[in-house]
């Protein structure tokens, strides 16, 4: 609308340097019009209109803590491996689906909640202002928190307790679910990276024939692998389980051990090791009779199998743990507990 469209009558009237209005002729026809004039909501003269703005605001507030709440059950209680059919999307992840629905209407409602309260509730009164050098005067910076203080006060914050207090209570628990989106950096280890499948009376089965070993089937010089009795392939957790509780065993003439632990720990000569290299976790498959070096194909790190698997090259920090083994009533080898020290690489960098 240009400065001819308004009413004469409803122009402002001249002011001074700060915010000047001026009335357009033919000597300054781009002269500023100012501002139209102020019309009031109904929110600032009805206080019941105002009441129901804040309930509605207070409204969007809960229900956003309320989602924020459900991210959290959601989280918590649905499986990661459940799937939902939901039109037109199909079959999708009921976890994904509930996780993004609940941290969408917890963003949603806050956001709307400040729209509304800003719209329907907050001064709307629009105030001219001249421009001002970068530098500001002590006198701008005390009107800067002077009108600071007024918006504080027109935005009702003190007074409007219901809004206040639901606001604070949405913001303080919206960052909850970043919180708990940690959680999702992957299950919490607990005990899982101290013990293994192995334990006191497990037998020892063959990976390639699936069978439990005697030691008679374990000869000199050999390197056979074994897992973990009443482990299968085709279980779910079979990759989990054994990347850690997979075995190599071999067989040294007992005057050839060095390590006197290892000796007590094996049978009949028959010692078995952790499969698993304690450089970087990959599986031991090399193996030097003559020597009784175990090597790792992926960085050459060496073992000596014959005192205690200590290393002897390559950057494998620690030694292999040991097992220990003995044979049942039936005459088969079996597990006398589980590993006394975590299998696998680095852990003690870890923690």
């Amino acid at each position: 609308m240009s400065s001819q469209d308004i009413p004469e009558e409803n122009l402002p009237a001249e002011q001074d340097e700060h915010g000047a209005v001026s009335v357009a002729d033919d000597k300054d026809p781009f002269a500023d019009p100012g501002l139209p004039p102020h019309e009031h909501r109904i929110q600032d003269i009805d206080e019941r209109a105002a009441k129901r703005s804040e309930r509605a605001v207070a409204l969007l507030f809960t229900v956003s803590m309320l989602a924020t709440v459900g991210f959290i059950a959601s989280f918590v209680a649905i499986p990661a491996d459940k799937s939902v059919y939901i039109f037109p999307l199909g079959h999708i992840s009921a976890l994904n689906f509930a996780l993004g629905m609940t941290l969408g209407v917890s963003l949603f409602c806050i956001g709307a909640g400040a729209v509304h309260w800003a719209r329907t509730l907050m001064s709307d009164v629009e105030v001219a202002d001249e421009r001002h050098p970068i530098e500001a005067s002590p006198e701008v910076k005390a009107q800067v928190m002077a009108d600071f203080a007024d918006g504080a006060k027109e935005s009702a914050i003190g007074r409007r307790k219901l809004i206040r207090n639901t606001m604070f209570g949405a913001l303080a628990l919206f960052p909850l679910s970043g919180v708990v989106l940690l959680r999702d950096l992957g299950p919490l280890p607990e005990t899982k990276l101290r013990h293994t499948l192995w334990s006191k009376g497990k037998l020892l089965v063959n990976m390639n024939t699936n069978e439990p070993l005697r030691p008679s089937d374990v000869v000199v010089g050999s390197l056979t692998f074994c897992k973990p009795e009443g482990l299968e392939e085709h279980d779910h957790d079979f990759q989990t389980e054994i990347a850690k509780a997979a075995l190599m065993i071999v067989r040294i003439q007992p005057d050839n051990i060095k390590d006197k632990r290892e000796l007590e720990w094996s049978h009949e000569g028959i010692v078995a090791y952790s499969k698993i290299c304690t450089h970087v976790g990959c599986p031991i498959s090399l193996y030097e009779q003559q020597t009784h070096h175990a090597l790792c194909p992926c960085h050459q790190s060496t073992f000596d199998l014959s005192d205690g698997a200590r290393v002897i090259f390559g950057p494998a920090g620690h030694a292999l743990p040991q097992l220990r083994i003995g044979v049942n009533d039936e005459g088969y080898l079996e597990a006398l507990g589980d590993f006394e020290e975590p299998v696998g690489p680095a852990f003690w960098e870890r923690g």
